[in-house]
């Protein structure tokens, strides 16, 4: 199956790209995969479209307009696998990161120790676009403000985990994560004898006490999920999470806040609700707080909040720390509030708003990766190497008149791992995010949505921009010997 399969320059978590052989511990896979033979690959796969559709995990993209816009998810049949002890490494790192991030946010819109001590400067968080003054003296539950996040992780050249980016706001994908497992185990249920899989099925459950948790006033808390509605791109997702809760998926016109509480009209009359998971950005939450023409969010919602009578998830003002500025000061974070070291570090960044920095980016545009730093899905991104010379000029003009708008880092050898298409396996790029939990407890989902670069050679794995999803399977290390171990050449 794989003797036409040529890894390219970097780290292949299949084979290694030195010697084209595979890795030790993907042996009993490879033999499984080699059994199955490429033409039934790529039935089963073709199922297994068929299957996600069935199911309705689809996504709708944003710019293109109501009708004819809802697809699949492009599912890659091939698991992604790490080992249980890298992994322990990773839930570490990722639970010290969320940490001082949350240091950081109720730091901020409180006392603001880390801007007057001037580690990070004041500028650079008051101008950010996530910023919420109007969250400012208000408490929270728990002292937390980052309930749900899916931080980005990649593995560069030489295997080494890194964090690219980090989503606080309404972070997405869980419903794809968990939808690709269950198609993994109804169609390719060979594929797992030998390997003792992490299961990550308890996720919803985990979810829902989570949401319980952030609602100490009340003995059996009301739970919702507040969705813009079916045009959403995530649509899917946002029914998936409320089905699988057991909990009530409604728009801002379902809830009317009185009496210092929110509550949720039903054919019975009003019902208190005590837990809001919000899949709507802060702008729409409340027309009497942020944008006044909203119609998505609910009146008086902010007020209740800060009466201390209503929970919502994520907090407002989160997104201050989605900022692509932002994330370049997360390890001065880590050592501010926490005085460690980071497990996990950044990818190197230049801030395009230091003199300096900016100077570099501009000389070196044709080989660094610049990003918009309040854009997501992969839009507002410049990946030099493969820039025309007008897309060079035009980001050029665009850092020299917004410097703040931009960072930039160099273009990352992100890990590759087989992916089929069109009848073919060829190495693609792939990212991870990992799924964190943090309510009166932590919970870090075992692996995590890993997104693929479909396109040959692209290095974008936004659904987006074409990009796909496989399953990622945390495993144990102890090595499984293969029917023939003659294929399994350690590197």
């Amino acid at each position: 199956m794989f003797t036409d399969y040529k890894p390219t320059v970097g780290f292949d978590e299949y084979f290694c790209s030195e010697t084209a052989r595979p890795r030790e511990d993907l042996a009993t896979l490879l033999a499984s995969l080699g059994q199955m033979g490429l033409p039934e690959l790529n039935r089963s796969h073709a199922s297994a479209s068929q299957l996600l559709r069935r199911l309705g995990a689809t996504f709708r993209l944003n710019d293109s307009g109501l009708k004819g816009s809802e697809r699949i998810l492009p599912f890659d049949p091939l698991p992604r696998l790490i080992g249980r002890s890298d992994w322990i490494n990773l839930e570490r790192g990722l639970l010290q990161r969320l940490e001082a991030i949350d240091c950081f946010l109720a730091d901020i819109y409180g006392p603001q120790q880390i801007l007057n001590d001037g580690v990070i400067p004041r500028e650079d968080v008051e101008s950010s676009s996530g910023w919420r003054p109007q969250m400012q003296g208000i408490s929270l539950p728990l002292n937390r403000w980052c309930h749900i996040s899916g931080l980005d992780l990649i593995r560069d050249g030489n295997g080494t985990w890194r964090v690219l980016e980090d989503n606080l706001r309404c972070p997405s994908g869980v419903a794809y994560f968990l939808e690709n497992r269950r198609v993994m185990k109804r169609l390719f249920p060979g594929l797992f004898e030998g390997r003792a899989v992490q299961p990550i099925d308890a996720y919803p459950s985990h979810l829902l006490r989570t949401l319980q948790d952030l609602a100490p006033w009340s003995d059996s808390p009301r739970v919702a999920i507040l969705t813009p509605g079916v045009f959403n791109s995530a649509y899917f997702e946002h029914s998936y999470l409320a089905q699988q809760m057991g909990i009530a998926l409604i728009e801002g016109r379902d809830l009317v806040c009185e009496d210092g509480r929110v509550w949720m009209r039903s054919t019975n009359g009003l019902k208190p609700v005590d837990v809001i998971y919000r899949r709507i950005d802060d702008d729409f939450l409340d027309p009497t707080v942020f944008r006044q023409d909203s119609m998505l969010g609910v009146p008086g919602l902010i007020d209740v909040l800060r009466q201390g009578r209503v929970a919502i998830a994520n907090a407002p003002g989160t997104g201050v720390a989605d900022d692509k500025l932002i994330y370049a000061h997360v390890p001065a974070m880590i050592r501010y509030y926490l005085d460690e070291d980071p497990i996990i570090e950044n990818v190197p960044t230049y801030l395009c708003a230091r003199p300096d920095d900016q100077r570099y980016v501009l000389e070196h545009l044709e080989q660094l990766v610049v990003k918009s730093v309040a854009e997501a899905g992969g839009y507002g991104m410049l990946i030099g190497p493969q820039a025309s010379r007008s897309e060079l000029a035009d980001f050029d003009t665009k850092i020299r008149a917004n410097p703040r708008n931009f960072i930039a880092q160099p273009t990352l050898q992100l890990s590759t791992v087989p992916s089929l298409s069109d009848g073919e396996l060829y190495p693609c790029h792939v990212d991870l995010r990992p799924y964190v939990l943090r309510g009166a407890s932590n919970w870090v989902s075992p692996g995590g949505l890993t997104r693929v670069a479909l396109k040959r050679g692209s290095l974008v794995v936004n659904s987006s921009q074409g990009g796909g999803c496989k399953d990622t399977w945390i495993v144990d290390d102890q090595r499984i010997a293969a029917p023939q171990p003659q294929e399994a050449v350690p590197c």
